[in-house]
C-alpha cells in the first residue's frame, strides 16, 4: 500500500520557497569562494565541496517544487483532503512523486470514466485518452480502480450500453458512432486496468476484498433507462473488450470467472430442464444463455473493440460466459483455473459441464471462438494439468459422438445421425490440437493397450473421427505425428558408437548394449538398420489410424475424392520430412553439408516446443528457404501417398544423419559436388537432384526395406476397422 505523509500546506509553501533561495546563495557563494582562492593562489577544493553541497540543495529544492505543483494540483482537484488535528491542518502527500503523480492522474481518469456514463461520452471519453498511456503505471492503476471501486467498474460499462441504445432509439447515428469509439476505449482502458488489479503478482493488486465485491456487484441487480440487468452482464462487456496484455489472472478466474459459471447455471437451470422435456422440445425448447447487456439491448459489436459497429439492424449476441471465455484464453494458468474445478455440489467439472451440460446454450449463440480458443490454450501445454484436460475433452466428446457415427452397407464409415455429428463440430479444431499436442498417447494407446486419463484406444478413434473432419486439426495432427516420427528417429545412434566414445557422443556404456543388437561391442550399421526397422514399424501405426480415420470421415460426408489434403501436399512439397530431430546427437559426414543453413538460425531450440509447435515452426523454416524440393506432391493421388512419401523423407533423413550412408559410392551422382564428392546442400538441389538422391537412398543405402514395412503397416487398416465397427478389407489402395 502506497505510504503517505501529512504536510502544512502554508509551511511546505515557505520551505520549498527556502530551500530554492538557499541553493541559489550557496551557489554564488561558492563562486564567490572559487575566485578568492584561486586569486590569491591557494587550494580551491573548499570552494568545489560548497558547490557540490549547493547541488544537492538545487535537488532537493526541485524535488520539492514538484511536490509543491502536485500538492497545489491533488488540493485543486480535490483528490486529497486536509485532516484536522491538535497540530494543525494537515494535506495526505504520497511519499513517491509516482505514486502522488499516479493519484492525480488514476483520480482523474476515473472521473473522466464516470463523466463518460453520466452522459457525457465525448468530452469524457477525448480525456481519458490523455491517460492511455498511463495504464502501465501500478500506481495510476490502483488509484483508477479505487476512485471507481467494484461498484464503478461495474456502472461505467452499464451507463454506456444504455446511452447507445437512446441514441440508437433516436436514430442518432452520429451520435451512435461516436459513442461506439469512445466506449470501446473506455472498455479496453478498464480492461487492461482490471487485469492488472485483480491479480496478486502485479504491483497494482487491488487486495482480495476486492474480487470479492466484483463477485457481490456482479451478482446483484442493476437499473439504467428503465432497464433491469447483472452486474456481470456489464462487467461482461469489460472482458470481452480484453486484449490478453496482461491476461487476467487464475485468482481472478477462482473467485469471479467460476462465480459467472454457478451463477447461470443457477439462474438457468430450471428453463435449461423444462427445453429439454418432451413439451419443451416439441415446441422448439431452446437453451437460452444469460447474454451480455451489449447483447440483452441489441447493440451487437458496437462497445467490442476490434469489431465493426453495427446498425440497427444488428442481431449478433454474445454471453457472459462466452465473454469470460476471452478474458480466460490469453493464459494457461487462467483457462486451467476455470476448467479444471468442480463447483460445490456438482457432479462434473466446469470442463465437462461446458461440453455437455451447457453445449446446447453455445450452440444457440454461434458464438465459438471464445470456448474454441481458451480450450486450445488449456489444452495444449506440456504440463499434468493441460494434459488432464486434454484427456477430460476427449473423453467427453468421443462419448458425445459415437452415437453419430455407423456401418455403411459398403463397410465404410457412415453418419448415422448428422445432428449428433453437426452438434460438435465447433470443437473439432480444439479438440485436434489437444490431441496433437499429446500425440504420443496415440502411440501408447494402440502399442501398449495403455489409457490416456479415461481414454482407451477406442474412445480416441472416435474423439479422432470428429477431429479429423476439420481440415485444421487434421493438418495439426499430421504434422504432430511427423514430429513424434522424427524424435523417435532421433533416438537412434550414431554408426561407430563403442563403449570408449560413448560418452564423447552423448551416450552411456548401457546405451551400447541397448542398441549392440548383434553384440560385437560396437554398433554398426546393421544394429541401426534394425532399430530403425522397429521404430519404423511402431511410428507406422499411428500415422495409419489418423489418416484412415480421416479417409473414413471423409467417405461418410461424400467428400473422399482421393486427393491429397494441401496441406499434407504442401509438407510434402515443401520436403518438410528431410530435417533431422532438433539437438541430435550426432550427425553423419553426409549430412553436415546436406542440411546446411536449415539447421541454422536456433533450430535446435525447437527441442522443448510440443509436437505440434515445433512441426509448425519447422515448416515455417522451411518456408522460409523459398524453394519446394519435391515435386512428386504433383502426382500424389490421396493422403496415403502423401504420408508414404513423407515418411520416406524421414527415413532417408535418418539414415543420412546416423551416418548409414557415409562411404557408399556417390560417383556421377546429380546431388553431389566436389571433390571427393559430398552431397549438396539440400535448398542448393534442385527437384529433379532431390528425387535422385532419395532414389539413391532406397537403392544404395538400402532404404527400400525399410519403406516396405512402413508402408505395409501404414496401410492395415484392421485396428480402425475393430475400434469404428467397421468391415474394410485391408488394401494397398484406398480401400472400397
Amino acid at each position: 500500500m502506497t505510504e503517505f505523509t501529512g504536510v502544512k500546506q502554508p509551511e511546505f509553501d515557505t520551505m520549498a520557497s527556502k530551500h530554492t533561495e538557499s541553493a541559489r546563495r550557496l551557489e554564488e557563494l561558492a563562486q564567490a569562494l572559487h575566485g578568492e582562492l584561486q586569486g590569491a593562489g591557494l587550494d580551491t577544493a573548499p570552494a568545489a565541496r560548497l558547490r557540490q553541497l549547493a547541488g544537492r540543495v538545487t535537488t532537493q529544492a526541485e524535488d520539492l517544487r514538484r511536490r509543491q505543483k502536485l500538492v497545489h494540483e491533488l488540493q485543486r482537484q480535490k483528490v486529497t483532503f486536509g485532516r484536522s488535528t491538535p497540530a494543525g491542518s494537515f494535506l495526505e502527500m504520497p511519499d513517491s512523486l509516482d505514486a502522488a503523480k499516479g493519484l492525480l492522474d488514476g483520480t482523474l481518469a476515473a472521473r473522466a470514466a464516470v463523466k463518460a456514463a453520466d452522459g457525457d461520452a465525448a468530452k469524457a471519453g477525448a480525456e481519458l485518452e490523455k491517460y492511455v498511456s498511463r495504464i502501465g503505471d501500478p500506481e495510476f492503476v490502483k488509484a483508477f480502480l479505487a476512485a471507481l471501486g467494484p461498484r464503478g467498474v461495474t456502472r461505467v460499462p452499464g451507463s454506456l450500453a444504455m446511452q447507445l441504445r437512446d441514441a440508437r432509439a433516436r436514430g442518432d447515428s452520429a451520435r451512435m458512432a461516436q459513442l461506439s469509439s469512445h466506449g470501446k476505449k473506455v472498455l479496453g482502458m478498464l480492461s487492461t486496468a482490471l487485469s492488472k488489479g485483480t491479480d496478486p503478482k502485479n504491483p497494482a493488486y487491488m487486495g482480495d476484498d476486492f474480487l470479492t465485491e466484483l463477485v457481490k456487484e456482479g451478482r446483484a441487480e442493476h437499473k439504467g433507462g428503465g432497464t433491469k440487468y447483472s452486474g456481470y452482464q456489464a462487467q461482461a462487456l469489460i472482458w470481452r473488450a480484453h486484449d490478453g496484455k496482461p491476461p487476467f489472472s487464475k485468482e481472478f478466474m477462482e473467485v469471479v470467472g467460476r462465480d459467472v459459471i454457478v451463477y447461470e447455471n443457477e439462474q438457468r437451470k430450471s428453463e435449461w430442464a423444462a427445453s429439454k422435456d418432451p413439451l419443451g422440445g416439441r415446441f422448439g425448447g431452446v437453451q437460452l444463455p444469460i447474454v451480455d447487456l451489449a447483447g440483452a439491448l441489441g447493440l451487437g459489436t458496437m462497445l467490442r473493440p476490434g469489431a465493426q459497429m453495427g446498425g440497427p439492424g444488428v442481431k449478433s449476441q454474445s454471453s457472459v460466459v462466452e465473454d469470460l471465455f476471452h478474458a480466460a484464453k490469453f493464459s494457461r494458468e487462467a483457462s486451467h483455473a476455470l476448467l479444471d474445478h468442480t463447483p460445490a455440489g456438482w457432479k462434473e467439472s466446469v470442463l465437462d459441464y461446458l461440453l455437455t451440460t451447457r453445449w446446447g446454450a453455445s450452440r444457440y449463440l454461434n458464438d465459438y471462438k471464445p470456448i474454441s480458443d481458451m480450450l486450445v490454450t488449456a489444452t495444449t501445454g506440456q504440463d499434468a494439468t493441460s494434459k488432464k484436460l486434454a484427456a477430460e475433452m476427449t473423453k467427453a466428446l468421443a462419448d458425445e459422438v459415437r452415437g453419430a457415427f455407423g456401418k455403411a452397407d459398403s463397410g465404410n464409415l457412415e453418419i448415422k445421425n448428422r445432428d449428433i455429428f453437426d452438434r460438435h463440430a465447433p470443437l473439432r479444431y480444439a479438440l485436434g490440437r489437444a490431441i496433437a499436442a499429446n500425440i504420443d498417447q496415440v502411440s501408447r494407446l494402440l502399442l501398449n493397450h495403455a489409457t490416456f486419463g479415461q481414454v482407451a484406444a477406442k474412445e480416441m478413434s472416435y474423439a479422432l473421427a470428429l477431429a479429423t473432419a476439420d481440415d485444421r486439426a487434421f493438418e495439426a495432427l499430421i504434422r504432430a505425428q511427423t514430429e513424434h516420427m522424427r524424435e523417435a528417429f532421433g533416438t537412434v545412434p550414431p554408426v561407430g558408437l563403442n563403449a570408449a566414445n560413448a560418452e564423447r557422443l552423448g551416450f552411456t556404456k548401457a546405451d551400447v548394449k541397448e542398441f549392440d543388437f548383434d553384440e560385437d561391442g560396437r554398433v554398426d550399421k546393421a544394429d541401426i538398420k534394425q532399430f530403425l526397422t522397429d521404430r519404423t514399424v511402431a511410428e507406422a501405426r499411428p500415422f495409419g489410424h489418423i489418416v484412415e480415420i480421416r479417409r473414413q470421415v471423409l467417405i461418410a460426408q461424400g467428400l473422399d475424392d482421393k486427393k491429397a489434403d494441401e496441406a499434407l501436399k504442401n509438407m510434402v512439397g515443401n520436403a518438410l520430412g528431410l530435417l533431422p530431430v532438433p539437438g541430435a546427437k550426432q550427425m553423419g559426414q553426409l549430412a553436415t553439408g546436406a542440411f546446411g543453413e536449415m539447421l541454422g538460425k536456433g533450430y535446435d531450440k525447437l527441442a522443448g516446443a510440443a509436437y505440434d509447435e515445433m512441426a509448425r515452426q519447422v515448416a515455417q523454416r522451411m518456408f522460409e528457404q523459398k524453394r519446394g524440393l519435391d515435386e512428386t506432391h504433383q502426382t500424389l493421388a490421396d493422403n496415403r501417398l502423401a504420408v508414404e512419401r513423407l515418411a520416406e523423407q524421414m527415413l532417408a533423413t535418418a539414415m543420412l544423419d546416423k551416418g548409414l550412408l557415409d562411404g557408399l559410392n556417390l560417383h556421377k551422382q546429380t546431388f553431389v559436388s566436389g571433390n571427393p564428392p559430398t552431397l549438396k546442400p539440400f535448398t542448393e538441389m534442385t527437384p529433379q537432384e532431390y528425387s535422385e538422391f532419395l532414389e539413391w537412398t532406397r537403392v544404395v543405402g538400402g532404404s527400400n526395406d525399410l519403406l516396405d514395412r512402413f508402408n505395409g503397416t501404414f496401410r492395415r487398416t484392421s485396428e480402425v476397422d475393430d475400434y469404428l465397427g467397421l468391415q474394410i478389407p485391408s488394401s494397398s489402395g484406398g480401400g472400397k
